[in-house]
């Protein structure tokens, strides 16, 4: 058996054992995020029943380690897009997030907490047991990584179990039909953006390749991004399509009809570099939207953000506005709500 104090003192020891994680659940339930892969510090310090600060405290010693297993403290633009993603309800400007990988790494750095001494006992028995095991010298080809795991076994609850049985009480059911209906798009909807948050968390830690989408996005000239705003109007149900001339839009570059017959004007804005949308952009649409050609659904889009004052004027005039990452999820196949 090996002493548990080598955990403690032995960072490639550490690095070596982050892959066994299902050590966490077989000590004590972990709870997670609705995201199906992160916690918070507080989720932390909770599963090894200790206080925040002991948390805090250890990754401040060692947050270079954690880091290296998936530690990381979300803020700004990515920080609200990782809220409305998972449906976080938190008015914090910065939100540090725990991937299992981690929170196993916490367990074993952490010496105050029972709960990470049996995660230490643990992993070393498995180790015992594997160093006095014949070697399997056999080549793995399948080198999935674990959140790849966790989006296979979401994608395989959502598509094989979840939406069949929604196609079902559709099938059976004529009272609340359009209810069901409206129920199986938000679960499809939900497994749109955890795939595409899975997607934009790989990028952001240099585990993918460059996006696609944005890339394409940025090589749009404006004429072609009011196209291809259309043309995703056109896939989420809208009928009636038209991508008004430049010379007589009036403040209005595409209009449309949503599947429920409102009437919906949109505002396209392809903007490259540091660029937001100010103020005055949102009010000339907003007059425009609400006054000239009245809508029932007014959408501001733009591949950059807003400034705070023109969100305050979109706020205050009901205008629905879609940033730069937003614009990346909806053109990626996540569906705009506001067009339910």
């Amino acid at each position: 058996m090996i002493d548990q104090t080598a955990l403690l003192e032995s960072k490639a020891l550490r690095s070596n054992m982050l892959d066994r994680t299902d050590t966490l659940d077989r000590v004590k339930a972990l709870s997670l995020l609705p995201d199906g892969m992160h916690v918070t510090t507080a989720m932390v310090a909770a599963y090894f029943e200790v206080g925040i600060t002991a948390i805090t405290s250890l990754v401040h010693d060692h947050r270079e380690e954690l880091k290296a297993s998936g530690y990381r403290v979300l803020a700004g633009t990515e920080l609200t897009s990782f809220k409305e993603l998972s449906g976080i309800q938190s008015r914090s400007r910065a939100l540090a997030l725990f991937p299992r990988r981690a929170v196993l790494n916490v367990g074993m750095l952490l010496q105050d907490s029972e709960i990470a001494r049996q995660v230490r006992v643990y992993l070393l028995d498995v180790e015992y047991v594997a160093r006095t095991q014949p070697v399997d010298n056999s080549v793995h080809t399948d080198v999935t990584s674990l959140d790849d795991h966790i989006d296979q076994r979401i994608a395989r609850i959502l598509g094989q179990t979840v939406v069949p049985m929604f196609n079902a009480l559709i099938a059976s059911s004529s009272e609340h039909r359009r209810e069901l209906i409206t129920l199986r798009e938000d679960i499809q909807n939900i497994e749109r953006k955890l795939c595409w948050h899975h997607q934009r968390i790989n990028a952001l830690e240099g585990d993918a390749p460059t996006d696609q989408v944005r890339s394409s996005l940025k090589a749009m000239t404006w004429q072609a991004f009011e196209r291809h705003v259309a043309d995703l109007l056109r896939r989420d149900g809208c009928t009636d399509v038209v991508v008004r001339q430049a010379r007589s839009d009036r403040g209005i570059d595409v209009t449309a009809r949503t599947a429920d017959g409102r009437t919906v004007a949109v505002q396209c804005k392809n903007r490259a570099g540091r660029w937001v949308v100010p103020s005055a952009d949102m009010q000339k649409f907003a007059g425009a939207a609400r006054a000239i050609d009245p809508a029932d659904v007014a959408l501001f889009v733009a591949t950059c953000n807003f400034s705070h004052e023109a969100q305050a004027v979109a706020k205050l005039s009901g205008i629905v506005t879609v940033n730069g990452d937003e614009l990346e999820a909806w053109s990626a196949g996540v569906h705009l709500s506001a067009l339910r």
